[in-house]
Order: C-alpha cells, then structure tokens, then sequence
C-alpha cells in the first residue's frame, strides 16, 4: 500500500453483473500509454475526439474536492497555490473552462451526481445543505451506484456522503457495496467530531477510530481500493475528498484542532464554521494537500497497470468559500453567481482520449452521471428519467453538444445558461441577463437590452422549475 510519510501523530490509534457485449468490446489498436501522454507540451489544444479507439467498459474514479474554487488550480490561473498532480491530470486529459456543479451546496450536488437529476426531484435536495437526519436519498432511489452495480461493477465509496444520516440513508443502502467515510457535511480533521459533537468516521455503518488526519486515512483508503483485484469486475470509486472545507486545519496542525474539538465539546455549535480561523495561506496548504492526496492515488493506479482503462473525472461539489481564490467570477459558494458553480472539471482516459486538451463546452454535474452510465454500458431507469446529457458521443465520436438549458435553483436564487447566456435572480429579485463570454464576471447587465431573451430564458427556468418539488415553508 503506498503512504506519505507515514509519520502518525501522537494522536494517532486504531485503524492504522454480466457486462453488455457492447460496452465490453474488444480494443481495436493500442491506447496510448500514460508516459507517452507525459511528453505533451503546456499548450493546450480546442477538444477533438480521438475517433474509432474502442476499449474494454472503464474503471471509474470521479473525485470530488469539497469548496473548491473554479481558479483555485494553477491549471486553472491560480498564482499562489500549486497544484502539480491535477496539473499533470489535466495535460494527460482534458480540462474544463465551463463547468459547473449541480447546485450550490455539498448536499444538493451530490445528490445531483448520485441520481443524475436536479436535487429538487426529491425531498432530501431540498435541504441546502442537509443538517439533520430528517431527510436523506431514499434507498429505493435508482443511484449511479446500483446502476453500475446491476451492470457488472464493484461499487465504493470513499470520504465524504452528505446524502442522509443512518440509520436510514447511508452508501450502503444505495448501492456502493463498500463504503469508507464520514456521513455529514463536515468533521474536524483529527477528532473526527462532526457538526452536532457526534464521531463521524465509519466503515459502512459501523464507527471505525483513527485519530490520524482524515485526508491522510481517506488517502490510504482509496490507493488501497485502486490497487486491488476486484475479481475481473470494472469497478466504480466515488473519493469524496473534504479537504478544503473548513475548519481550516492541515496536516500536523494538532493545537488548531485540539481547540475546535474543546469548542465543539464544550457545545459551541458553529465552531467547526471556524469563523475566526483560518487564512489564505492555511487554504493555501489544504489544496496542495488535497493535490499530493490526489497524486498519490494516482501512482497506485498506476503502479496496479489499470491507468489506460480507467476513467477519471476531478470536480469540485460547489464554487469556493472564504479564502478560495475565484478571480474573475463574482459570488462564492451557497450563491448562483459564477463563483458559486462553475468548478474545475478535469477527465483523463488514456485508452480513448488524447491528453492536451481543453473544451469550452457548458457542462454540469448531471451529466456525467449521464455520461458513466452509457459507457458502463447501464441504462437509466425508465421511471426516473436523467437531466443530465451524456458527454460520451461529443468525448469519444466527435458529435456536436446541443445548446440546452443549464438550469440551477436555490431558495431566494433561480439561474439558467443557454449557450453564452446566463439569466439570473439574487436575492434582490430582480432579473438579469449576462452574457458570459464576454463577461465571466456578471456586471454588464443586458436584461434592458435584450427583453426578449431575458423573458424566452425566465419563462424556460420557470417552466422547469413547475416540475421540482416545493421548498417547504
């Protein structure tokens, strides 16, 4: 099992289905291997499709970072963070200017990834985020998981679920027949103690105790996983990574979290918001963390000789907090502004798609639920349709993306893009209309300019929304 250091801290204890025959064709020629992709310079080039490659249906590992902002990569213009793993990621792939989360919060985009529809299709994505155990993702809910699962795939998740609290909702009862991880939207890192006092680190439903910091265990957990013989199953890792979501505590910072954890035991109920903590310099070291976790995964992928079969998606749940660097997008995280959705997106496949690559297509999460699921070779279920649009025939045959809708809905917020256009309502009321080529940032306003656009887009965001549930009242 690959490791860091391995130098645990005084704290430290414990722990220490048939495939379809189409999806499962045989390879018609070499795919390229990952050393060769190496050598790709640090110009990339427009997206296009390395027709006619076929390969065996995939592994999956979609990685999920937590609060991470759309510029918070030097990939994607950061100037002080750096972030060599998923830069390397990037050029073997292809990077992402427009993508966006499935909403604006941890838990409405993971059930957005999950389920593959907007989170207001069901109870528990209307919490923004979930904060207790009244609702969660209903275990008789098809999930990208049982989808893949039926199909043929070992199923894990790992890190971070934010979908319900046991003992009625946990990965185990949808659909990932492992799972490894903490159940709410935030823990502090060494402790382990999660927004209401309670221990949130678990193996299945079961409390696992390891006090070593979380990234690391996680870490572990997922080489580990990459490593394995899964039996000749493709298999499916969701790594939900919670780093760089506050509190803001990195590795080796044990007096920091010994007072978060005196807060939360002394019933101080906001003290992993870690409001008067923190600092770009201490975000700063969470991301690069978050990247040497992420390029150790990557070396036990490797090393296991599954890299060229194995499919990668990087994105973050939402846009980014306090101290994460957004330049040029307005808003941050919880809002519908740029800065709270549009999120890195990075996908690496060497067997099917050539490395040095950037598309400018919109994309959010919903669609690479979407996506996995046509080349895992599953079908959605007919009585829960996707709202998501599969990338597979624009990623692998070169077909043209359709303009469509992206839509987006919180309480007090309502946002749509369609082509370079974005119709948005804050919590001012008032509608506006940007045109997002030209102004990432969202201060021109064109709504006076272009009344009939704004009212063609509001009219196509409402007549969506007529057909998500109701925020309660």
């Amino acid at each position: 099992m690959p490791s860091y250091d391995n130098h645990l801290s005084r704290r430290a204890f414990g722990g220490a289905v048939g495939a379809t025959a189409a999806a499962a064709a045989v390879g018609l020629g070499a795919a390229p291997a990952l050393a060769a992709q190496e050598t790709a310079g640090p110009q990339e080039r427009e997206f296009r499709a390395a027709r006619g490659r076929h390969s065996r249906r995939p592994n999956i590992l979609f990685v999920l970072g937590d609060d991470l902002g759309w510029a918070d990569l030097s990939s994607y213009g950061c100037p002080h963070i750096k972030t060599p793993n998923l830069d390397r990621l990037a050029r073997q792939g292809v990077r992402f200017t427009d993508a966006y989360s499935g909403s604006a919060t941890c838990s409405p985009t993971r059930f957005s990834l999950y389920t593959g529809r907007y989170p207001g299709r069901v109870e528990g994505g209307l919490a923004e985020p979930i904060a207790d155990k009244s609702v969660g993702l209903e275990p008789t809910h098809p999930t990208l998981a049982s989808l893949l699962r039926d199909a043929g795939y070992a199923t894990a998740l790992i890190g971070k679920w934010h979908c319900g609290y046991l003992p009625d909702h946990s990965p185990t009862k949808s659909g990932w027949d492992e799972f490894f991880g903490n159940f709410g939207g935030a823990l502090e890192y060494y402790s382990k103690l999660g927004l209401g006092g309670e221990y949130d680190l678990y193996e299945g439903d079961a409390t696992y105790k390891d006090l070593r910091y979380y990234t690391r265990i996680i870490t572990e957990r997922a080489a580990e996983y990459v490593s394995r013989d899964h039996g000749g199953k493709p298999w499916l890792l969701n790594l939900n990574f919670t780093t760089p979501h506050w509190p803001w505590i990195a590795d080796g910072d044990t007096g920091a979290s010994a007072e978060v954890e005196r807060r939360i035991k002394a019933g101080d109920a906001r003290a992993l918001w870690h409001q008067d903590g923190g600092s770009v310099e201490k975000y700063r070291q969470m991301v690069e963390d978050l990247d040497r976790s992420i390029g150790e995964v990557l070396k036990a992928l490797e090393r296991s000789g599954q890299a060229d079969d194995t499919l990668i998606v990087f994105s973050s749940d939402n846009g980014g907090e306090r101290f994460s660097y957004n330049w040029p997008l307005s808003g941050n995280k919880a809002s519908l502004q740029e800065g709270g959705i549009r999120v890195p997106n990075i996908v690496r496949w060497p067997a099917r798609i050539d490395g040095g690559q950037i598309s400018r297509v919109p994309v959010f999460t919903p669609d690479w639920t979407a996506t996995l699921l046509e080349l895992a070779g599953a079908r959605p279920h007919p009585a829960y349709p996707l709202d998501g649009a599969s990338l597979a025939g624009y990623l692998l045959r070169g077909e043209k993306t359709a303009e469509r809708n992206l839509f987006w809905r919180v309480r007090g917020e309502r946002a749509l893009r369609r082509g370079d256009w974005k119709y948005y309502r804050g919590k001012t009321g008032r509608d506006q209309l940007f045109h997002l080529a030209g102004d990432a940032r969202e201060q021109a306003d064109k709504a006076a300019l272009e009344p009939a656009r704004l009212a063609e887009l509001r009219a196509a965001w409402e007549k969506t929304d007529a057909g998500l549930l109701p925020y309660p009242a």
